[in-house]
């Protein structure tokens, strides 16, 4: 199948901006839950409809006072916390555009950035921002106000607008249409300089509105309990700015954790009890391997990888019958699936707060076993598909008929085209208006209304879309054989002990790989059998660590021809990281630069 589409279920609106729904939901039900906010004892305390719109009136009309003004772009860094969507739905009252910065943004980029953006004034979150900012500011002419969250910028400008009446941002925000840009997001930019996508107030509400009506299940709770979400992704990402629109439109409660350790993320989620989260790919892998690991620590790793494999085979079976090729679980197995629900599942869904049920995930591809075992665990999650210029999610899993290892189905309003070299091209109300000062980019992407993604895919005869790779990061080896690197690193990090997993071969004889280890799992895999502790320089020479990690070698060349498999790797000593500019805020690889950085060790996989 080349071509895709699902009608849509959400009427576009003709009117209006995203803060309407702020007011709405106020005047519809006062008294109901809106947010949640931690206290300084680190306390949940609920923020109601009423008083989050009297919140955002006050600060829009403090951003008035200080001279924002419809059409300013006004730039955000910080993580992901309260205030950034308070800000975020005061500044579209008044009309005016969020800039999301990334927290770990370096001072050049940050000057590019506010520079391309024109910004004339900006939020961050502390005193280490500001000062970033600050090295700047002399080359940012039209900057001209700078406010801090950690020193109560809410507050302060709250006080500042209180003479204003509230007349005056409902003035403004009743001049917004759905075609006025509501954000510029610049892209995390895995190759070249970021480039600054701009996404309407259409353009959310056309992503939302259909998600959250398609969605419904998620949306909403069969207790009766209002549903609730834990943001923790960067709110300078599309994917996290989607959950923060769409929890205000559906009318979900939403909290925000800013720290995606899981020491500091699994208190929280138990806390708050989320009824659904959304998340990337590594984090559902990391909790997965966290269970593992306590399982092992208390003697119960076999218990635990039967419950697994039981896991597995009933979601396959329930699978099999959605799309009618099978009768769905035996008795044997669903007698199996009933004991491990009450003895390892339950154990999992409770360090999710107990009342999740479903999950969306995207930003990566997710293992077709990790889908299956969380579906068979009582989670279901909705794998899918997106980019920053098409608002997030273009397609993604029905819930009530997931094909595990695809993205799923075109969202509603969406048209998924495969074109003749395999590039998948999307067309939709979400599709973002262009690059912001970049004719030429725009122009390359956009075309007659479709946006090309340069991701490859294939589309099957149910419409649902397979994402194989990038058309970018295809491996071409000296003797003319062509790969796309995904498939391969994405089984390799599998492994539990695997952090990353970068496979080179461009112009070379043969395909290699480096490696890189998740420390707290090296920690516990040395413990388990009780070996020393090791520097970096010994533990990647440690022989029964290397056959580990060549196991997972061996299992992602099952998946491909001997030519295009991995004939060597190496372990590094230390990660990729983002502060080191090796990985995206969204824990992708900067291919260029991994190679750049590691150009001695990717020689000597070659002539070593």
């Amino acid at each position: 199948m080349r071509e895709f589409t699902v009608p849509a279920l959400a009427t576009a609106p003709q009117a209006g901006g995203l803060a309407d729904a702020v007011f709405d939901n106020a005047d519809r039900d006062p008294r109901r839950p809106a947010l949640s906010r931690k206290d300084a004892s680190g306390v949940w305390r609920d923020v109601t409809a009423a008083e989050f719109r009297d919140q955002v009136l006050a600060l829009a009309k403090g951003l008035l006072a200080e001279g924002v003004r419809f059409g300013d772009r006004i730039a955000i860094m910080s993580r992901t916390r309260y205030e950034w969507t308070l800000f975020d739905f005061a500044l579209w009252s008044i009309g005016a555009q969020p800039v999301p910065i990334y927290p770990t943004s370096s001072a050049e980029q940050v000057r590019w950035m506010l520079h391309d953006a024109e910004v004339t004034a900006a939020v961050v979150e502390h005193e280490d921002h500001a000062m970033t900012v600050g090295s700047v500011v002399a080359r940012l002419p039209r900057l001209k106000r700078l406010w801090q969250l950690d020193a109560d910028a809410e507050g302060e400008l709250s006080a500042a607008g209180a003479h204003l009446h509230d007349d005056v941002v409902h003035r403004h925000r009743l001049a917004l249409t759905p075609d006025t840009p509501a954000t510029v997001i610049y892209t995390s930019g895995t190759t070249g300089r970021p480039k600054g996508c701009v996404l309407t107030h259409g353009n959310f509400m056309a992503e939302c509105d259909n998600i959250v009506r398609r969605y419904a299940t998620v949306f909403t709770t069969k207790s009766g309990e209002q549903p609730a979400t834990l943001l923790f992704l960067p709110l300078a990402h599309v994917f996290g700015r989607m959950v923060e629109v769409g929890a205000v439109r559906a009318r979900v409660r939403l909290g925000h954790q800013p720290n995606l350790t899981a020491t500091a993320l699994l208190p929280d989620l138990e806390a708050f009890r989320p009824t659904f989260v959304l998340a990337v790919p590594y984090i559902f892998e990391r909790i997965f391997h966290a269970a593992r690991r306590r399982a092992e620590a208390e003697g119960r790793d076999g218990v635990f990888d039967k419950a697994v494999e039981v896991a597995v085979r009933y979601a396959e079976a329930v699978e099999r019958k959605a799309f009618g090729t099978g009768p769905g679980p035996g008795p044997a197995l669903r007698l199996q699936h009933w004991f491990f629900d009450r003895t390892v599942y339950s154990r999992l869904r409770a360090a999710l707060g107990g009342r999740c049920r479903h999950a969306m995930s995207g930003g990566s591809a997710m293992d077709r076993r990790l889908g299956l075992f969380y579906d068979g665990a009582g989670i279901r999650v909705f794998e899918g598909y997106g980019l920053t210029e098409s608002t997030a999610a273009a397609t993604a899993n029905p819930p009530e008929r997931p094909r595990f290892g695809t993205v799923g189905v075109p969202i509603p309003g969406t048209t998924v085209h495969v074109s003749y070299d395999g590039e998948v091209w999307l067309r939709g109300g979400h599709v973002f208006a262009g690059y912001l000062n970049d004719p030429r980019s725009t122009g390359e992407v956009l075309r007659d209304g479709w946006l090309a993604t340069g991701d490859l895919g294939s589309l099957d005869e149910d419409g649902y879309l397979t994402i194989t790779g990038r058309k970018k990061d295809i491996l071409i080896t000296s003797g003319g054989k062509s790969l796309s690197p995904t498939l391969l690193e994405d089984r390799v990090r599998a492994h539990p002990l695997v952090d990353q997993c970068i496979v080179v071969g461009n112009d070379r004889p043969y395909v290699a790989a480096l490696i890189t280890l998740d420390e707290e799992a090296v920690h516990h895999w040395l413990t388990m059998r009780n070996k020393p502790r090791l520097g970096p320089a010994e533990l990647v020479r440690d022989p029964d660590l290397e056959a580990e990690i060549r196991r997972s070698v061996v299992a992602a060349n099952t998946l491909v021809s001997q030519a295009e498999s991995i004939r060597t790797f190496r372990i590094l000593g230390s990660r990729f990281t983002e502060e080191e500019g090796l990985l995206t805020p969204s824990l992708k690889l900067r291919r260029k630069a991994v190679e750049e950085a590691y150009a001695v060790e990717i020689e000597a996989l070659y002539h070593g």
